[in-house]
Protein backbone atom coordinates (compact mmCIF):
# COMPACT_ATOMS: atom_id res chain seq x y z
CA UNK A 1 0.00 0.00 0.00
CA UNK A 2 1.37 3.19 -1.44
CA UNK A 3 1.47 6.31 1.00
CA UNK A 4 -1.64 8.05 -0.75
CA UNK A 5 -3.78 4.75 -0.69
CA UNK A 6 -2.62 4.18 3.59
CA UNK A 7 -3.89 7.76 4.13
CA UNK A 8 -7.27 7.66 2.38
CA UNK A 9 -7.57 4.17 4.45
CA UNK A 10 -6.60 6.18 7.69
CA UNK A 11 -9.30 8.83 6.79
CA UNK A 12 -11.56 5.87 5.69
CA UNK A 13 -10.89 4.58 9.31
CA UNK A 14 -10.82 8.05 10.62
CA UNK A 15 -14.63 9.11 9.00
CA UNK A 16 -16.55 5.86 9.79
CA UNK A 17 -15.39 6.26 13.91
CA UNK A 18 -16.54 9.64 13.64
CA UNK A 19 -20.14 8.36 12.12
CA UNK A 20 -20.23 6.08 15.02
CA UNK A 21 -20.23 8.96 17.29
CA UNK A 22 -22.61 10.60 15.68
CA UNK A 23 -25.04 7.76 15.13
CA UNK A 24 -24.54 6.76 18.88
CA UNK A 25 -25.27 10.23 20.57
CA UNK A 26 -28.59 10.26 18.22
CA UNK A 27 -29.22 6.37 19.70
CA UNK A 28 -28.70 7.60 23.18
CA UNK A 29 -30.67 10.68 22.37
CA UNK A 30 -33.73 8.51 21.59
CA UNK A 31 -33.53 6.29 24.24
CA UNK A 32 -33.41 8.84 26.80
CA UNK A 33 -36.46 10.28 25.12
CA UNK A 34 -38.16 7.03 26.02
CA UNK A 35 -36.83 6.97 29.29
CA UNK A 36 -35.12 3.27 28.52
CA UNK A 37 -33.57 1.64 31.05
CA UNK A 38 -29.33 0.64 30.82
CA UNK A 39 -29.60 -2.13 28.53
CA UNK A 40 -32.22 -0.03 26.84
CA UNK A 41 -29.93 2.92 26.00
CA UNK A 42 -27.29 0.61 25.20
CA UNK A 43 -29.18 -1.69 22.95
CA UNK A 44 -30.29 1.72 20.68
CA UNK A 45 -27.12 3.46 20.83
CA UNK A 46 -25.70 -0.18 19.77
CA UNK A 47 -28.17 -0.48 16.63
CA UNK A 48 -27.69 3.07 16.01
CA UNK A 49 -23.78 3.03 15.79
CA UNK A 50 -23.51 0.11 14.29
CA UNK A 51 -26.71 -1.30 12.01
CA UNK A 52 -26.17 0.12 9.22
CA UNK A 53 -22.18 -0.99 8.86
CA UNK A 54 -23.61 -4.15 10.07
CA UNK A 55 -26.03 -4.55 7.34
CA UNK A 56 -23.52 -3.14 4.67
CA UNK A 57 -20.34 -5.82 5.54
CA UNK A 58 -22.89 -8.38 5.12
CA UNK A 59 -24.45 -7.64 1.61
CA UNK A 60 -20.59 -7.36 0.85
CA UNK A 61 -19.77 -10.67 2.52
CA UNK A 62 -16.93 -8.45 4.39
CA UNK A 63 -15.25 -9.87 7.35
CA UNK A 64 -14.47 -8.77 10.66
CA UNK A 65 -17.18 -6.53 11.38
CA UNK A 66 -16.47 -2.64 12.21
CA UNK A 67 -17.02 -3.33 15.94
CA UNK A 68 -15.81 -6.63 15.79
CA UNK A 69 -12.09 -5.50 14.43
CA UNK A 70 -11.92 -2.16 16.94
CA UNK A 71 -13.51 -3.73 19.55
CA UNK A 72 -12.42 -0.80 22.01
CA UNK A 73 -15.77 1.08 20.54
CA UNK A 74 -18.17 -1.48 22.21
CA UNK A 75 -16.29 -0.30 25.32
CA UNK A 76 -16.40 3.07 24.29
CA UNK A 77 -20.00 2.89 23.87
CA UNK A 78 -20.62 1.11 26.96
CA UNK A 79 -19.10 3.89 29.14
CA UNK A 80 -20.87 6.45 26.77
CA UNK A 81 -23.83 5.17 27.94
CA UNK A 82 -23.12 5.19 31.45
CA UNK A 83 -21.82 8.77 31.64
CA UNK A 84 -24.68 10.24 29.41
CA UNK A 85 -27.41 8.36 31.72
CA UNK A 86 -25.66 9.78 34.54
CA UNK A 87 -25.44 12.82 33.09
CA UNK A 88 -29.19 13.24 32.16
CA UNK A 89 -30.50 12.51 35.08
CA UNK A 90 -28.38 14.96 37.54
CA UNK A 91 -29.05 17.68 35.28
CA UNK A 92 -32.45 16.78 34.42
CA UNK A 93 -31.68 17.11 30.22
CA UNK A 94 -34.65 16.74 27.78
CA UNK A 95 -33.53 16.08 24.74
CA UNK A 96 -35.85 17.18 21.50
CA UNK A 97 -36.82 15.89 18.18
CA UNK A 98 -34.80 19.05 17.33
CA UNK A 99 -31.11 18.07 19.49
CA UNK A 100 -31.74 14.54 17.69
CA UNK A 101 -31.85 15.73 14.01
CA UNK A 102 -28.55 17.39 13.99
CA UNK A 103 -25.72 14.21 14.64
CA UNK A 104 -28.48 12.11 13.21
CA UNK A 105 -27.46 14.02 9.84
CA UNK A 106 -23.67 13.93 10.58
CA UNK A 107 -24.02 10.81 10.95
CA UNK A 108 -25.77 10.20 7.64
CA UNK A 109 -23.36 11.94 5.57
CA UNK A 110 -20.02 10.24 7.23
CA UNK A 111 -21.48 6.72 7.02
CA UNK A 112 -22.75 7.34 3.61
CA UNK A 113 -18.73 8.06 2.42
CA UNK A 114 -17.53 5.35 4.43
CA UNK A 115 -20.26 2.65 3.10
CA UNK A 116 -19.64 4.23 -0.57
CA UNK A 117 -15.71 3.79 -0.11
CA UNK A 118 -16.22 0.29 1.01
CA UNK A 119 -18.10 -1.21 -1.15
CA UNK A 120 -15.84 0.77 -3.99
CA UNK A 121 -12.90 -1.09 -2.93
CA UNK A 122 -14.44 -4.12 -2.91
CA UNK A 123 -14.90 -4.08 -6.48
CA UNK A 124 -18.84 -3.45 -6.27
CA UNK A 125 -20.31 -1.23 -9.36
CA UNK A 126 -20.86 2.24 -8.87
CA UNK A 127 -24.75 1.81 -8.52
CA UNK A 128 -24.23 -0.71 -6.03
CA UNK A 129 -21.70 1.32 -4.20
CA UNK A 130 -24.11 4.49 -3.61
CA UNK A 131 -26.81 2.19 -2.81
CA UNK A 132 -24.30 0.47 0.04
CA UNK A 133 -23.48 4.25 0.72
CA UNK A 134 -27.33 4.60 0.95
CA UNK A 135 -27.78 1.79 3.27
CA UNK A 136 -24.87 2.09 5.86
CA UNK A 137 -26.21 5.45 6.48
CA UNK A 138 -30.48 4.86 6.90
CA UNK A 139 -30.41 1.61 8.39
CA UNK A 140 -28.64 2.28 11.59
CA UNK A 141 -31.62 5.11 12.06
CA UNK A 142 -34.24 2.91 11.22
CA UNK A 143 -33.32 0.00 13.55
CA UNK A 144 -32.86 2.61 16.29
CA UNK A 145 -36.38 3.89 15.76
CA UNK A 146 -38.12 0.60 15.29
CA UNK A 147 -36.59 -0.34 18.75
CA UNK A 148 -37.56 2.98 20.20
CA UNK A 149 -41.64 1.74 18.80
CA UNK A 150 -41.71 4.74 16.27
CA UNK A 151 -42.15 5.37 12.38
CA UNK A 152 -38.45 5.49 11.16
CA UNK A 153 -38.27 8.93 10.54
CA UNK A 154 -36.09 8.70 7.01
CA UNK A 155 -39.54 6.83 6.05
CA UNK A 156 -42.21 9.31 7.75
CA UNK A 157 -40.55 13.01 8.22
CA UNK A 158 -40.89 13.75 4.10
CA UNK A 159 -37.69 15.46 4.55
CA UNK A 160 -34.99 13.99 2.16
CA UNK A 161 -32.76 12.30 3.67
CA UNK A 162 -31.71 8.85 2.00
CA UNK A 163 -31.72 10.98 -0.89
CA UNK A 164 -29.47 13.11 0.36
CA UNK A 165 -27.26 9.73 1.06
CA UNK A 166 -28.07 8.77 -2.51
CA UNK A 167 -27.02 11.72 -4.21
CA UNK A 168 -23.82 12.41 -1.86
CA UNK A 169 -22.96 8.92 -2.68
CA UNK A 170 -23.31 10.06 -6.69
CA UNK A 171 -20.49 12.88 -5.43
CA UNK A 172 -17.87 10.31 -3.94
CA UNK A 173 -18.22 8.52 -7.57
CA UNK A 174 -17.77 10.90 -9.48
CA UNK A 175 -15.28 12.85 -7.84
CA UNK A 176 -13.20 9.19 -7.46
CA UNK A 177 -13.65 8.68 -11.26
CA UNK A 178 -12.39 12.16 -12.36
CA UNK A 179 -9.76 12.80 -9.73
CA UNK A 180 -8.45 9.64 -8.50
CA UNK A 181 -8.55 10.89 -5.10
CA UNK A 182 -10.24 8.72 -2.72
CA UNK A 183 -9.79 11.10 0.55
CA UNK A 184 -11.08 13.88 -1.11
CA UNK A 185 -13.98 11.83 -2.32
CA UNK A 186 -14.76 10.68 0.64
CA UNK A 187 -15.21 14.53 2.04
CA UNK A 188 -17.19 15.69 -0.79
CA UNK A 189 -19.34 12.84 0.39
CA UNK A 190 -19.38 13.99 3.33
CA UNK A 191 -19.85 17.60 2.63
CA UNK A 192 -22.67 16.97 -0.34
CA UNK A 193 -25.16 14.58 2.14
CA UNK A 194 -24.53 16.49 5.78
CA UNK A 195 -25.18 20.03 3.60
CA UNK A 196 -28.23 18.94 1.54
CA UNK A 197 -29.87 17.32 4.19
CA UNK A 198 -29.19 20.61 7.09
CA UNK A 199 -30.58 22.85 4.11
CA UNK A 200 -33.57 20.53 3.62
CA UNK A 201 -33.92 20.55 7.33
CA UNK A 202 -33.82 24.39 7.37
CA UNK A 203 -36.14 25.07 3.96
CA UNK A 204 -38.32 22.49 4.84
CA UNK A 205 -38.11 20.52 1.94
CA UNK A 206 -40.49 17.78 1.44
CA UNK A 207 -40.78 14.69 -0.78
CA UNK A 208 -44.03 13.59 -2.20
CA UNK A 209 -46.11 12.01 -0.19
CA UNK A 210 -49.51 10.06 -0.76
CA UNK A 211 -52.59 12.16 -0.20
CA UNK A 212 -55.25 11.42 2.60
Amino acid sequence: MDHLSLWAHRLSIAIEAAAVLAFALSGLLAAARKRLDAVGVFTVTFLAAFGGGTLRDLLLDQRPFFWVEHVHWLWLLMGLCVVAMAFMRHHHFEPTERAMQWPDALGLGLFAAAGVSKALHTGSPALVAVLMGVVTGVFGGVLRDVVCNDIPRAFQDHQPYAVCAFIGGWAYVGWWTWTGSAGQALMICVGVTFGLRALAMWRNWNLPAWKA
